[in-house]
């Protein structure tokens, strides 16, 4: 999973952004990684990838604040699965925290 740095045009749809991805990224789109844009307002991201049978797109608009991203203008960033779940809920996936601990093991 990787993660576009700076923000994307959200006009685009999948064909649009599988091209910024060997273009920008200089990675291949079919190999089955995911691929993770957000807008300027940082509200909206998109996630293209292929499964090896057609390409497919994911979009996500967050209600309230923004998705966390990477300062960096441009480049690109692995992410674990559980990061983009982290991102996907708008946790900030480079430090998440955990809202509650045990006191106690027994």
């Amino acid at each position: 999973m990787w993660i576009a740095m700076g923000h994307t045009d959200m006009r685009k749809g999948m064909q649009g952004l599988a091209l910024i991805v060997p273009q920008a990224l200089k990675r291949d789109p079919f190999a089955g990684d995911l691929y993770v844009f957000r807008g300027r307002a940082g509200s909206l991201v998109k996630i293209v990838w292929h499964d090896g049978t057609g390409m497919s797109l994911y979009a996500k608009r967050i209600e309230k604040g923004r998705f966390i991203w990477p300062s960096a203008t441009d480049g690109i960033v692995s992410l674990t699965a559980s990061q983009l779940a982290c991102l996907l809920q708008g946790i900030d996936w480079r430090n998440p925290q955990h809202s509650w601990r045990p006191k106690s093991a027994g």
